[in-house]
């Protein structure tokens, strides 16, 4: 359960939470329908609270975005992927605005730079971005180019994101930080870029690591630049809480960490030593976890200083939160801190440690990635269908009728403000006797379709009383589940949103016009692939985990966008192939004095190309259904004209785009 703050809640919502009503209570009444506004909209999805400054909803009810943050204008995003699909763009689209990237890195520096000033730190913040957030290319180099100006460093994990980092980042003096498990080819190739100017830090995360880094800088006459991770005692809080303490993956214990200093001390390379580095986990929503984390950190720094180690960097590493439900809580999927407390309390624990042993303060590094990458791009995919419960006036029952179909009809015309509690007890009981009756052959099968379709409307019209109620009685809490429609979506979750189907994590999902009209309809979403995992029924809210999204009345031959918001970082790289739902279409945009530039079009994969990740070969494909239909055609199974119907659809189709058009 979060924890929420009184505070936060509005007026209405306090009085309740401080008399929560029960069934029966004053409370229990009905209240007048106002017409729908855009504010309503704003509050329902609670986009101020996740999307501000960059996401808002003008007075067309379109979402907009303001990929300039205060600092810019906006785009009408129904437009703009109007405009796109006129391009042959096709849906779903992954749309990149690169000037939120932009900003957000602005946004990191500045508020390290008012820290630095605040607490008259003297030394500077140096930020990396960590490959392994997202490794398409157009987002590396435009991070390197954006992050110019503040010497905006890389991280890498892995010997793949070491080769970019070398081919990509071209500042001088920015940090690359060499994290991961090496080898011996990892730390030659990481020295050896020391001698092209790359200022490389290599992080020991095993002890092995350290007489592998002595013998190879030792080996190759190159002077390293050595860091360690600890593994810190301070535990993170959600699902990376694993990431700290003395089992986690990566980082040295203490008595390693020391058993490090000796060996570098015994090969005369403790000067070598001068990062400490340490990571408690992915989204840390809670700012007093952070403190005590650097607080323990920042011990361990100037304790290796006191050892005579060089020390000259701490690495505070990731965990800088997104708000993704806008909530402003230690919920897992929000944080009760913004980017500045977070900045001021790595700036003053440093500076408190440093100043209390008389030594001269670190160059700060963070790995901010989540924080970064998250708000720059935005998926958009239509609603192709709808499975819902149709609302129609029932038959009327007469005598001839059973009488189970007799007492859920006179149920139904008795519902009102003061039975429907009564009256939903009723109808199940006489559903549930409708189905034991067909299973025993008193009812025929005609007749328990009349009987549920009944059941039904009793539900849609107990529905309309409840939805108009401050309070909810406990027995009908589920009714909107009951009624919930299915929104079949054209998307793959696992490839797009992977997380959200991993490890439940919260995206924001709203429509993206029509936002002027009332949400009448409860559901939740289904992708394209034939898994019933493939689906979406968690969604944001204030107190807690929503089950249903609001969503509009879909009608056919109608287009129904909607969003999936702060989806930049990980879900790109940890898509997969599930059902051969291959990459998105994706856009990157750049805000323009007369609207907007498309800086890159990078398609998404053809059907041919990820039949080819799995082995297969388009032209012995074709081949092969080539000699399948001649073999129909000798037989007279198929004629001419339909095998040359099916060769040139199955050509046709290798061509296209994995989702539905």
């Amino acid at each position: 359960m979060r924890v929420r703050n009184v505070q936060g809640l509005s007026q209405s919502e306090q009085r309740n939470s401080q008399n929560p009503a029960e069934p029966g209570s004053a409370l229990m009444i009905s209240r007048p329908k106002p017409t729908w506004t855009v504010l309503e909209s704003e509050e329902l999805y609670r986009i101020s609270g996740w999307g501000e400054p960059y996401f808002s909803i003008n007075h067309a009810g379109h979402v907009t975005v303001s990929p300039q943050g205060d600092r810019g204008g906006s785009l009408d995003l129904y437009e703009l992927v109007n405009d796109l699909a006129a391009r042959n763009l096709g849906l779903p689209l992954l749309i990149r605005f690169s000037d939120i990237l932009e900003d957000r890195i602005e946004r990191l520096n500045a508020c390290f730079a008012r820290a630095i000033a605040r607490y008259n730190y003297d030394g500077v913040y140096r930020g990396v971005f960590p490959v392994k957030v997202n490794q398409q290319r157009h987002i590396i180099e435009a991070i390197v180019r954006f992050g110019k100006a503040h010497q905006y460093g890389l991280e890498a994990g892995a010997k793949p994101e070491l080769l970019i980092a070398l081919a990509t980042l071209k500042t001088p003096g920015a940090l690359l930080i060499c994290n991961g498990y090496k080898d011996r080819e990892y730390i030659e190739t990481a020295l050896l870029a020391r001698r092209l100017g790359h200022n490389t830090i290599i992080v020991a995360e095993q002890l092995s690591e350290v007489r592998l880094i002595i013998e190879t800088a030792r080996r190759l006459g190159v002077e390293p630049v050595i860091g360690v991770r600890a593994k810190l005692s301070t535990r993170g809080i959600n699902r990376w809480g694993s990431s700290t303490g003395d089992r986690a993956k990566f980082g040295l214990t203490v008595p390693e960490i020391i058993e490090a200093v000796e060996q570098l001390r015994e090969a005369n390379m403790l000067n070598a030593l001068q990062l400490m580095h340490f990571h408690i986990g992915s989204q840390i929503s809670a700012i007093a976890t952070i403190k005590e984390a650097i607080r323990e950190a920042s011990q361990i720094y100037v304790n290796l200083a006191k050892l005579g180690a060089n020390m000259r960097y701490l690495d505070v590493g990731g965990g800088l939160g997104v708000d993704y439900d806008g909530s402003q809580t230690n919920f897992h999927a929000s944080k009760n801190y913004n980017m500045q407390n977070y900045a001021n309390d790595v700036v003053a624990e440093v500076k408190e440690a440093c100043q209390d042993e008389e030594l001269p303060v670190p160059t700060l590094i963070s790995e901010s990635g989540r924080a970064i990458a998250s708000h720059q791009s935005v998926l958009v995919f239509d609603v192709l269908g709808v499975s819902e419960v149709k609302a129609a006036e029932p038959e009327p029952a007469g005598e001839d009728d059973h009488l189970v179909i007799r007492n859920l009809y006179d149920t139904y015309l008795s519902i009102n403000r003061d039975n429907f509690q009564e009256a939903y007890n009723d109808a199940f009981q006489f559903k549930e006797e409708a189905v034991s009756l067909f299973s025993f052959g008193y009812l025929s099968l005609q007749e328990r379709a009349r009987a549920e379709r009944l059941f039904w409307e009793c539900c849609k019209r107990i529905q309309k009383i409840v939805r108009e109620l401050d309070y909810v009685p406990d027995d009908l809490e589920d009714l909107e589940k009951i009624l919930a429609s299915i929104y079949y979506c054209n998307l793959s979750v696992f490839q797009s949103a992977p997380d959200s189907w991993a490890i439940d994590q919260l995206f924001p999902i709203m429509p993206i016009h029509r936002l002027d009209e009332e949400p009448t309809e409860r559901g939740t979403l289904a992708d394209l692939t034939c898994d019933s995992d493939g689906k979406i029924d968690q969604f944001i809210d204030l107190r807690d985990v929503k089950p249903l999204l609001e969503l509009h009345k879909w009608r056919e031959g109608e287009p129904y966008y909607l969003g999936m918001f702060l989806n930049g970082a990980y879900q790109e790289i940890m898509g997969n192939l599930h059902n051969l739902f291959g990459d998105t279409n994706a856009v990157h945009i750049h805000l323009a004095p007369d609207g907007y530039r498309i800086e890159h079009v990078v398609k998404g994969d053809s059907m041919k190309e990820v039949l080819g990740y799995v082995q297969y070969d388009s032209e012995d494909m074709i081949e092969s259904v080539r000699q399948e239909t001649e073999r129909a055609l000798k037989e007279k199974r198929i004629t001419l004209q339909e095998s040359q119907m099916l060769l040139q659809n199955y050509e046709r189709t290798l061509s296209r785009y994995t989702y539905l058009a």
